[in-house]
Order: structure tokens, then C-alpha cells, then sequence
């Protein structure tokens, strides 16, 4: 039997483990190397990563835009759709202080939140809303805030910007402090849906909402604009001196300090230069650029105020046809010397002043210029300018290293990078910044008086609840570095009462010789130690805090949230046919039930089940590590299809930046070559089907990938089918399909909930796969693997086995199970085969002599020999122990077994 297998799988069963060992936040730089690798792009003098250690704070929120940092490391977060959330730093508790009244249409709502850099004397907070209501205006306005409570009759309406709510989109709408002076950046607000291929620039008559020289364009509009602003005591503003335009308002509106901006979504204040920074979202057009399309997203830097190029110029002052959309023609483009908007629709100046090229840019391809950013689709965004000497006896301050960079990072590439510049602020370089913390979308990058990195994660979805959404503290520490903090802690919800069990265990410090100690934190209670059992006496939500500890003063924090007053469900499978394997027309019975111990009697039409043989070894692994329910036969293209940048405009069944999955798969329902077409669009991009936002290309997605992704949205379309809850199958669609498949049966139900707790869902499933197991793929053992070469006869086998070596298999199956064949050749001092359940030493199941032999062709030689099972029935994990206490030298070689059904079932 030849077997090419250049690549050792695991045994698929293993598989199951997998998914959960997923780390929790407070262990993303647990296991990290001490220096991450050149190949990065980090210098060698790059500090050690691990000195950094990072904890998820708060998870779990709805659309977060901004944070705020208060004195007391309290955070504000301001919440697209009008909350306003308070994070305790003290408690680790996080509440709703206030819902505004706000319009969360197209991009708009609650969008920024600062507090005034006197907070600590005046309680001040500032929040940036579009206002609930039939007029279409935003306000910035200063709140006080006392304690834990808004309070919204304080509240003084600084500025109101008049906006269009017509068409999607661009809001921005951050706030930052520097110098006493008020930073706002608002977007500009205007048409992106009918641009064809070009940029908004529509000046036929009723057109002006989607005419960018309306806005971003135009001197007497506050949109498309970053302003800066002195807000008074009354709860009015004064212009400082040196914004952009007169302080009378002759040429434009004082407030501007940038335009020319089109989504200056996220912006920064370097402290010591007063250089502006901001990421500039860009526009997709048909326009040949330098790099591809003029589809360029900006990181831009204003030494002074000045026109930054938009609607006219984009990157390096690249410039735009001044295409008319009465006539479908391009004419020549502006002069960035000399920009001239002589829209009918302007309001103000015409000369606007010399266009200002972009600091970086990067379009949807590889970029020549800036090759660490990557490709896909972007969302470039401005983080802070690092100081050191701003951080005086900070405890978590960066080192000097990073003194004088400037921090960027993506929100749908998800990466942050480190900008180094000359003393004079001119680009020298980037360099990833702790690629290996994984942020869901940040959105929000801030620095905190003691040094430590707080990051804002939007989440994975857009215009969505994510799970993935939250705020991270990372710290970095010189000298005696902080513990990393692990929190196991099994199950988090149940009915109460409801006992837990936490460990520490994991928890590491990477100084050599540090003690550890441990304390509890749930509610007001405190508790000591490596381990507790905790009882919940009372439904509800519980925040449990460890806190990790050395003897120099370091700490590190993990966080776990119960939730307690509504028990899982419990979904059992039963069947008296095996539970590991599969034979060619074998019979497979079962029946599933499900019991719940706050709903009672269950309605059997709640319990979902399916039944499906998955015929490829990479199916079956992401069957296995995620998939469920009716799509588990395209599992593992779900898992690529969110490796991919689709998830960020995608959801499955609501609307988002792009239309719902299910959306797309009942359009093209029915239609013939319908997946060669949706295949097609994932690979060369698209627009115009289905609103403003065009789809990005991935140009280097292979056909097969992208046809597997169109299947995979398809079969969202089809009616969910149900399998019957009791019944016996014929297993035959494995014949003919290789040996590398699985028959997998999944059933699954959700409750309805109990004790202010939502549903909770369980899961059982039983995987089928073909008796055949390669010896090679075994869980653990310390035998040798002999890959299969041309030299072997294309077979890979275990090899190098002595007196004592072992190998261990997880959860056989043994009903039904008369006999092992084993595929072995006579090479070696012989010995036997001892089949062994759940440790080496364990019971005896059956034990088979190999003869010794020597053989001058290793390709030749193979024989089958059978080894009995004896004894043991139902799930084990099996070891195979070989031995021979007289021999010195290896034994024997095996190839694979095979585990044979009793005829009797």
C-alpha cells in the first residue's frame, strides 16, 4: 500500500480538543518568544515582548467609538447608537450612565467623547452626537459629570454643525485636547453612493449633497474639516490664533484648521511639535493611480493648517480627472498649486490654498512604498506621538525606543505600526508594533498618564454588537517585569447555586526566581491563594478579578464574567453502534434528546440535528474546531471566509456596510452559475449591486478557494433542514470517497432563558471516521516517524521503537471492536504489542507477538498480523506499549491500523 504523506495530521478526533484551547485576553502574551523576529520588520533593538503584558478590561460592548481616560484610569465610552458606558477601574464594573437621544443612521450617532484636561477640578466631559430628531444638525457639547451620573441639565451646546442625513456617509466626529485647545475632526458628510468610478463632484443642479466642493471643499462648511477650538467656562468657544482662516470669518469659517479631509476618522496632537496627525479613510474610484486604483487610505501630518487636497487630490497630490456627470467626461485636473473651486455650489473661497501631499498612503494593493501595510481592504488610522520625558516616573512608561514614533494603526488590517521620523518630522520608516496581540477592529488608541497603552476594539463586525469588541490595558515594564496573569475557570454559568472553580494555574513571570501570589477579587469579596471553589448564592452577572502579584510589586490582572440563574442544556446522543468509526453498509442508530432544568418539558421541534458526511480531511478539520448545525459540511470555509476582510462588511442575516449573507444567497438563488459568478466578484471585486461600497478584490485567492466561498454563501439561502430525532442510518456515502472523511452528527438546542439570563446553547456531536488510523498520527508517544520518500515506497511509518516506547491514541471507541490489524514489517529484535486503556499502564486489552527479522529492501516486507481486543468496552484513550526487555535495538516498524467491527453488532 503506497501512502504519500509529506504532512503528519493530526488524528482528527484530537481536533475536538483544539477549539478549546483557545487563550483568553489576559493570556495573549503568554507564550510569546523573547524577541520577536526580524523578519517582522522590528529592529534588533526592539524591546523584549516580553515585557509587555496586556488584560481585557471590558468585552462585549456595542459599538464603542471612543474612550475616555479620567484621573482615577475610570474610562467614559462612548457608544454609536447614544450609551454612554462607565468602566469602574476600582471595581472592574462597567454600567450605562446616560442613552442620548441621538440619530444612528448611515454612519452617524454618539461618536466622540474627551474629557477637559482640567477634569479633575471641573468634571467636564465632552460628547459629539448627531441629535435625535427631525433636524439634521450635530452637537458638540459639554457635560458635567458627577461621579457615576451625567448630568444632562448641565449640559452647554459649544457648536452645532449643520449635516445632510439623504445619503451615506462619513461622520468622523473625534475629539482631542492639546494645549488647552479642543480638536474635532467631522467627515464629510457627503454622497459616496453615485460616484461613478470618480469622486463627488456632481454640480448639476440639485446635486449639491453630492458635491464634495460643497463641503470638504468649501471654506464656509464646517464638514470635511478638522476644527480647533478654546472652549470657555460659560460653555462657549474663542478662535486661537493661527487656524486656517481670518478670525472675522471673511474667507471661511474660523474654526477650520484642515480641509480638504474626506473620513478623518481618528486624530492626534503630538505634544511637542503641536504637529497634527489623522488617518484619512479613502474613496474608491476607477481612476488609474501610481499604485493600482486612487483608492488611497492617508496617515497625513499638518505641520501648520492648510488644504489637504480632497475631492481633488489624493496621496502624493495625485490628481483626479474633473469628470462631469452630466456629460459622463473627464476633463484635466485641478493644479495642487493652485486649486480653484468653482463648484455653484461653493459657498466660499475659490482659491483655496496649495494642496498638501499625503504623510503615507497605501491603496487595496501591495504597496511599494510602504510594503509592511499590507493589502484588502483599509481603514487607516492616527494613534499618538510618544514621548518618553511626557511620562515622568511613569511605571508602565515605553522604553526611549519608542521615543519620538508615531503610532498608526488599521482598523480592518488590525495591525498597529510604529513611525519613525527625523527631527524635523520627515518619514524614515515603520515597524509592526506587538503583531502578536490580536485586537478585534481597534478603533481607539490612547496613552495613559502611567505609561500604559489602552486600546479600543470596535469588534469584528460593523454597525454590530461584537463579542470581540472591548478595551485592553497594555503594560510595559522595565526592570522587574509584570506577571502574566491566566484565568482558568471551567464553566461560567449555571443555576444558582452555583459553584465554581478557579485556578491560577499557568500564570507565569518571565523574571527568574519571582514568587507568585494571588488574590480574588468577586464584588466587594476578597480571597487569597492559587486555586478557590467559589459558590454563587444568587442569580446574576459577576465580575471575578485575579490579580497576579510578585514580590517586587508587579502585577498582572485577568477577568471572568459569570453569569448566573439559567443552566445549559443538555443534548445527549445515544446509540448502541460505535461511536469512533464507520464500516462500508454498516447500520448507524441513534436518538437524541435534550433536557433543560429552567424550561421543563422541551419541545422536540426546538432540537436541531443534522447528518452529514464530509468527504476531505480539510473539511472535516474545521468541521471539527467550529462548524455547526446544516453548514457543517462548509465549516472550514467559514473559517476561511473569516480569516478573509469580508467579515468587516458582511454579517449573516443584518445589514451592515454590505448586505447580509443570506441576503446575497436568496439573490442568487436559482440561478444557473450562480457560485462561477459569485466566485468571479470575490476574486476581481465589484460594485454598484448593492449600494455605495464596492466589494475589494483578492486578486491572489485561488479559484478553488473562492468557489468554495461562494458555495459556502449560497447554501445560507437554503431552508434549514431537520434531521429526525430517533431513526437508523445506512452508511454508504463514504464508498468510493478515500479514507481521509468523517460522518459527522450534530444536534444542538438553545433555551429560553431564565433569572435575567438570555439563552444558552449546547451541543453534542458524533464523528464517524474511517477505521483506518495512520500510526503516524498519534496524540502523544516517543517513537520515531519515518516520512514517506521515494526511498521508503511512499510510506510513512513509525519507526525506531525499543523496550518501553509507547504511543497513545485519545478517544477510541471500542464497541464492536473484535480485533486490530496491525500493517507491520519484521525489522528489528521483535517483541510484542500490548494494548492499553487510558495510561501506559493501565488495563490490559489485548496483546499480539511480532517476530524479528532483518530486511535488506525497507521498501518490501510488509504483512498484516491481527492483534485481539480482549477486553474493553466504550470510549478510552488507548496506548500502544511495545516491548522487548531482552533487546536493546529497535523492535519492529508499523504502518497502520486498522480497528475491525465484531460481526455481531
Amino acid at each position: 500500500m503506497k501512502k504519500v504523506r509529506y504532512l503528519i495530521v493530526p488524528f482528527l478526533a484530537c481536533l475536538l480538543c483544539a477549539a478549546a484551547t483557545r487563550k483568553q485576553p489576559a493570556q495573549l502574551f503568554a507564550d510569546l518568544p523573547a524577541r520577536p523576529p526580524i523578519s517582522m520588520g522590528i529592529s534588533q533593538n526592539a524591546p523584549d515582548s516580553s515585557r509587555f503584558t496586556s488584560a481585557t478590561l471590558v468585552s462585549g460592548l456595542d459599538e464603542p467609538m471612543q474612550m475616555a481616560i479620567l484621573p482615577n484610569y475610570d474610562i467614559v465610552v462612548a457608544e454609536r447608537k447614544g450609551a454612554v458606558r462607565y468602566f469602574d477601574n476600582a471595581t472592574r464594573e462597567l454600567s450605562t450612565i446616560a442613552q442620548l437621544n441621538v440619530f444612528s443612521g448611515i454612519e452617524d450617532g454618539l461618536l466622540g467623547v474627551a474629557a477637559d484636561p482640567d477634569f479633575k477640578t471641573n468634571h467636564w466631559i465632552y460628547l459629539y452626537y448627531g441629535v435625535g430628531g427631525d433636524k439634521s444638525v450635530s452637537h458638540l457639547t459639554r457635560f458635567e459629570l458627577k461621579g457615576r451620573k451625567l448630568v444632562q441639565e448641565s449640559a452647554k451646546v459649544l457648536l452645532e454643525v449643520p449635516t445632510q442625513r439623504k445619503y451615506c456617509c462619513h461622520s468622523a466626529g473625534y475629539i482631542t485636547f492639546a494645549n488647552g485647545l479642543l480638536y474635532l475632526s467631522i467627515g464629510d458628510n457627503t454622497n459616496a453612493e453615485e460616484i461613478e468610478g470618480h469622486t463627488p463632484i456632481d454640480e448639476r443642479p440639485g446635486r449639491e449633497l453630492s458635491d464634495d466642493q460643497a463641503s470638504t471643499a468649501n471654506s464656509n462648511d464646517l464638514r470635511g474639516k478638522i476644527l480647533r477650538i478654546k472652549p470657555e467656562p460659560d460653555g462657549t468657544y474663542s478662535i486661537p490664533d493661527g487656524n486656517l482662516f481670518p478670525k472675522d470669518g471673511s474667507q471661511g469659517r474660523p474654526e477650520i484648521y484642515v480641509m480638504g479631509v474626506r473620513n478623518p476618522f481618528r486624530i492626534s496632537v503630538d505634544p511637542k511639535t503641536g504637529f497634527l496627525y489623522w488617518g484619512d479613510v479613502g474613496p474608491d474610484t476607477e481612476v488609474p493611480g501610481s499604485e493600482g486604483k486612487m483608492s488611497y487610505d492617508e496617515i497625513n501630518q499638518a505641520r501648520k493648517p492648510g488644504f489637504f487636497g480632497y475631492p481633488y487630490f489624493l496621496a502624493d497630490n495625485q490628481v483626479f480627472p474633473d469628470y462631469d456627470f452630466a456629460t459622463k467626461k473627464e476633463g484635466p485636473g485641478k493644479d495642487p498649486l493652485r486649486p480653484v473651486n468653482d463648484s455653484p455650489h461653493n459657498t466660499g473661497i475659490r482659491e483655496l490654498p496649495p494642496a498638501q501631499p499625503a504623510f503615507i498612503w497605501y491603496g487595496k494593493g501591495p504597496s511599494k512604498k510602504y510594503p509592511l501595510v499590507g493589502k484588502g481592504g483599509a481603514s487607516a488610522m492616527a494613534g499618538p506621538v510618544y514621548h518618553s520625558d511626557q511620562y515622568p516616573n511613569a511605571p508602565y512608561k515605553l522604553p526611549e525606543y519608542y521615543d519620538g514614533k508615531l503610532f498608526i494603526f488599521e482598523w480592518i488590517r488590525k495591525w498597529i505600526m510604529a513611525v519613525s521620523m527625523d527631527k524635523d518630522g520627515n518619514y524614515l520608516g515603520m515597524e509592526p508594533f506587538l503583531p502578536q496581540l490580536k485586537v478585534g477592529a481597534p478603533i481607539h488608541m490612547q496613552i495613559a498618564p502611567d505609561g500604559a497603552i489602552y486600546l479600543l476594539a470596535y469588534g469584528t463586525n460593523w454597525f454590530a454588537r461584537n463579542t470581540d469588541s472591548g478595551i485592553i490595558r497594555v503594560e510595559y515594564t522595565e526592570g522587574n517585569r509584570n506577571p502574566v496573569a491566566v484565568l482558568n475557570k471551567g464553566n461560567t454559568t449555571g443555576a444558582a447555586p452555583f459553584t465554581a472553580t478557579l485556578s491560577a494555574k499557568g500564570s507565569k513571570d518571565y523574571d527568574a526566581g519571582d514568587r507568585l501570589a494571588y488574590e480574588w477579587k468577586i464584588g466587594s469579596r476578597k480571597f487569597t491563594g492559587e486555586t478557590l471553589i467559589h459558590t454563587f448564592t444568587k442569580p446574576g452577572v459577576y465580575n471575578v478579578v485575579l490579580t497576579v502579584s510578585d514580590q517586587h510589586g508587579g502585577k498582572g490582572t485577568a477577568t471572568a464574567e459569570f453569569k448566573i440563574g439559567n443552566t445549559p442544556p443538555v443534548v445527549k446522543i445515544k446509540t448502541g453502534a460505535n461511536r469512533s468509526f464507520y464500516w462500508d453498509n454498516s447500520a448507524f442508530d441513534y436518538e437524541i434528546t435534550a433536557t433543560d432544568r429552567e424550561d421543563g418539558k422541551i419541545e422536540t421541534s426546538k432540537i436541531r440535528a443534522s447528518f452529514h458526511y464530509i468527504a476531505f480531511g480539510k473539511d472535516l478539520a474545521g468541521a471539527l474546531s467550529g462548524g455547526e448545525g446544516e453548514n457543517i459540511r462548509y465549516a472550514a470555509t467559514a473559517k476561511l471566509y473569516t480569516s478573509l476582510d469580508c467579515s468587516a462588511c458582511h454579517t449573516m442575516n443584518a445589514k451592515s456596510i454590505g448586505p447580509p449573507l443570506q441576503d446575497v444567497a436568496r439573490r442568487y438563488d436559482g440561478k444557473p452559475d450562480a457560485a462561477d459568478i459569485l466566485a468571479r466578484k470575490i476574486i476581481s471585486g465589484g460594485s454598484g449591486q448593492w449600494g455605495s461600497y464596492p466589494m475589494p478584490p483578492h486578486p491572489d485567492l485561488p479559484e478553488k478557494s473562492a468557489r468554495e466561498l461562494a458555495e459556502y454563501i449560497l447554501s445560507l439561502g437554503k431552508p434549514a433542514s431537520q434531521l429526525p430525532l430517533k431513526s437508523t442510518l445506512k452508511l454508504t456515502e463514504h464508498i468510493g470517497q478515500g479514507s481521509e472523511g468523517a460522518y459527522v452528527l450534530q444536534a444542538r438546542y438553545t433555551d429560553k432563558g431564565a433569572n435575567g439570563i438570555g439563552p444558552l446553547k449546547s451541543e453534542n456531536r458524533i464523528i464517524l471516521r474511517n477505521p483506518l488510523v495512520q500510526m503516524e498520527d498519534y496524540q502523544e508517544g516517543n517513537v520515531g516517524v519515518v516520512i514517506a520518500t521515494e526511498q521508503t515506497g511512499f510510506v510513512s511509518y513509525i519507526a525506531n521503537i525499543t523496550n518501553g516506547k509507547y504511543t497513545r491514541f485519545n478517544r477510541i471507541d471500542l464497541t464492536h471492536i473484535k480485533n486490530i490489524r496491525l500493517r507491520i514489517q519484521e525489522h528489528g529484535a521483535g517483541g510484542t504489542v500490548e494494548l492499553r486503556l487510558d495510561s501506559r499502564e493501565g488495563p490490559l486489552a489485548g496483546k499480539v507477538l511480532i517476530s524479528g527479522g532483518k530486511l535488506a529492501d525497507l521498501k518490501e516486507g510488509w504483512k498484516e498480523i491481527s492483534l485481539p481486543v480482549e477486553r474493553g468496552v466504550g470510549t478510552h484513550d488507548i496506548y500502544l506499549v511495545f516491548k522487548n526487555e531482552e533487546a536493546a535495538e529497535p523492535l519492529f516498524h508499523i504502518d497502520w491500523m486498522y480497528f475491525s467491527k465484531d460481526s455481531k453488532p
